[in-house]
């Protein structure tokens, strides 16, 4: 990257992509409980090494997702497979609650549709929809090219547009 940018302070960067990292780690995780613990554990990783953090070599964003990816390799080599939540069951979330992504119909549909991917797949659509990744950043973190990236995501949107024309459900989901 090489470009000269100044270090933000790790509170403004805390503000900026807390919701950034907590949306990439549900994805992976989808259990509410086990987002909340991992990604305080990625802001703690991230304070503790936030001095050696250089600007110049990859976004604030950039880098809080390879820590939050090396959290969530962590946590699934200690705790086997992944602990998921049937939607239709969860608890409706209290007022108070910021996250409010399974309160709406659209959302439960999505994480229904992503519960049916792999993990690499649904990593991939985090990276580029919630975490707002270009697919050279992208290709740092997974350690591909961004053309690669690329054509991966290509892949994916053909099967997703496969798995809802399967449904048919209408047109809920526009992947055009």
């Amino acid at each position: 990257m090489g470009v000269n940018r100044d270090k933000p302070d790790f509170a403004q960067v805390y503000e900026r992509e807390y919701s950034y990292v907590y949306n990439y780690i549900y994805m992976q995780v989808m259990h509410r409980e086990n987002t909340e613990d991992l990604v305080s554990e990625v802001f703690m990783r991230a304070m503790a090494h936030y001095d050696g953090f250089d600007p110049s070599k990859a976004s604030t964003r950039t880098w809080l997702c390879t820590i939050a990816r090396n959290c969530l390799i962590d946590y699934f080599r200690k705790n086997g497979r992944r602990k998921t939540e049937n939607l239709d069951d969860a608890p409706e979330p209290s007022e108070m609650d910021q996250y409010d992504i399974l309160k709406n119909p659209i959302n439960q549909e999505v994480y229904r549709l992503l519960e049916k991917l792999s993990d690499d797949e649904r990593e991939l659509l985090s990276m580029i929809y919630v975490q707002e990744l270009k697919n050279p950043q992208i290709g740092q973190i997974l350690g591909i090219n961004a053309k690669a990236v690329s054509e991966r995501h290509r892949r994916l949107l053909a099967k997703l547009r496969a798995m809802e024309k399967g449904k048919n459900s209408g047109d809920f989901l526009d992947f055009t």
